[in-house]
């Protein structure tokens, strides 16, 4: 019988667990209003989906928007101009950011305070470093999106430089290129804002991807931190597959396979995990 290993920290994280929590006592609390979430929730369409079941919608354009309608904000965070604005209007903000992601805004505001050209690590069109964008301009300061080592090209110049990295970033991106910068700079501050969930997975990927015959990565394909789990896992195993659920999986994957190991991104909740791993058993057999 083949074996089946999921990775200790496969599934939701704290600031994910947090948001969806918020969201459902708020589904309850304002049962009859319009409830409205500033982009999906988390980056899964299925639990999403689940929560508009709820009540609780997707915001698509603003002029959907009413005086008193209830409006989430995500884990991912959102700038704090646009905050202000939907409080103008008259809404009812609920905030979900996940707290590592405020600790991010904060590392930026500090940065900035302290003088440094700020260098954030992580993908420009990301629904948290849109946010974290925000606050480095509410600040007053002077930044740049570092997506990939070509980039860092762009701050070869800049004497003073500050780093924070987008929570979910890879940590070898965050070495590599930190280790760049410090060549280049003459002065150069670096706070880790990479979240503990984050670096607990991609440690388990590097854990078990090597140990396994396949490995399966489950989650959002508009996920950033389950994406990276999967890079890192292709890299170390090529019979690597990312699949958002369990219908996804097909049967030639494991073929001659003995063992598979299973892990999942931070905004993956526990039941597609389950799904997961059944129809991978009923594949085994």
């Amino acid at each position: 019988m083949a074996k089946i290993v999921v990775a200790p920290h496969a599934g939701f994280c704290f600031g994910v667990k947090r948001a969806i929590n918020i969201a459902e006592r708020i589904s309850r609390e304002d049962k009859g209003k319009r409830i409205w979430s500033i982009g999906p929730l988390i980056h899964n369409p299925q639990e999403v989906e689940r929560l508009r079941k709820k009540g609780i919608e997707v915001l698509e354009t603003e002029d959907k928007l009413n005086v008193g309608d209830t409006v989430i904000i995500r884990s991912h965070g959102i700038p704090p101009d646009k905050e202000k604005e939907y409080i103008e209007k008259g809404l009812k903000i609920v905030d979900a950011t996940c707290p590592y992601v405020k600790a991010v805004h904060q590392a930026v505001e500090r940065l900035v305070e302290e003088g440094y050209f700020v260098v954030l690590l992580g993908e420009r069109n990301h629904p948290e470093v849109i946010g974290t964008l925000g606050y480095l301009k509410k600040a007053g300061g002077s930044g740049i999106v570092v997506e990939t080592k070509e980039d860092l090209e762009k701050v070869k110049h800049i004497e003073r430089i500050g780093v924070v990295a987008q929570t979910t970033q890879n940590e070898q991106f965050f070495k590599e290129a930190v280790g760049e910068l410090a060549l280049w700079a003459k002065e150069i501050k670096v706070i880790n804002t990479i979240c503990n969930a984050t670096s607990e997975r991609q440690e388990d990927v590097y854990e078990l991807a090597p140990k396994v015959d396949v490995m399966i990565i489950v989650g959002g394909k508009n996920s950033g931190n389950t994406r990276r789990l999967y890079e890192i896992s292709r890299s170390l195993n090529p019979r690597s597959y990312h699949v958002e659920t369990a219908q996804e999986l097909e049967e030639s994957w494991f073929d001659g396979a003995e063992t598979v190991g299973i892990t999942a991104g931070a905004s993956t909740p526990d039941w597609i995990i389950e799904e997961v791993k059944k129809r991978v058993e009923g594949i085994l057999k």
